[in-house]
Parts: C-alpha cells; sequence; structure tokens
C-alpha cells in the first residue's frame, strides 16, 4: 500500500517542485486535466506511455516516478540495433 501512495505521490511533487499546472502536464500527456488529476490521487491508473513520456519529460527513471528507487537520475539509454 505504501509504495501504492508513494508513486503518486512522485508525479504530483515532481510537477509541484517544477511549478508546472496539472493543465500543462495533461496537454503533454494528450489527455484533459481532469483525467491526469485522477492519476495524481490514484483513483485512475496511468498508463506505461504516460509513465515512460513523464520520465523523458522529467529526465527522471520511472523507476523513481513509480518509487522503486529515491534516486532520480534516468538509466543510459540502450543502443538500438542495426
Amino acid at each position: 500500500m505504501k509504495m501504492e501512495v508513494l508513486k503518486y505521490q512522485r508525479i504530483r511533487d515532481i510537477r509541484n517542485d517544477r511549478d508546472l499546472t496539472q493543465a500543462k502536464i495533461a496537454a503533454l500527456l494528450h489527455i484533459s486535466q481532469n483525467t491526469y488529476a485522477q492519476y495524481e490521487l490514484g483513483v485512475t491508473r496511468y498508463p506505461l506511455d504516460a509513465v515512460i513520456k513523464l520520465a523523458e519529460f522529467y529526465g527522471v527513471s520511472v523507476d523513481y516516478l513509480v518509487g522503486l528507487t529515491d534516486r532520480q537520475e534516468p538509466y543510459p539509454r540502450a543502443k538500438k540495433k542495426p
């Protein structure tokens, strides 16, 4: 249960730390502000593609956003195979 709360708290905290509105992040994700608000409250689970987009936007790891680590630094990207 604690991790469940943490992952929703993290997306709200990181947004607030950067002085961004829910509407701005919702626009980035191409969803309504209401839907994004539900993600932050834990009412609605956010899809993996949204987590990835948020991690890229904020420059943090997916693990950080979902509460698996306290380290924000993203992992090195995998090299694309030719």
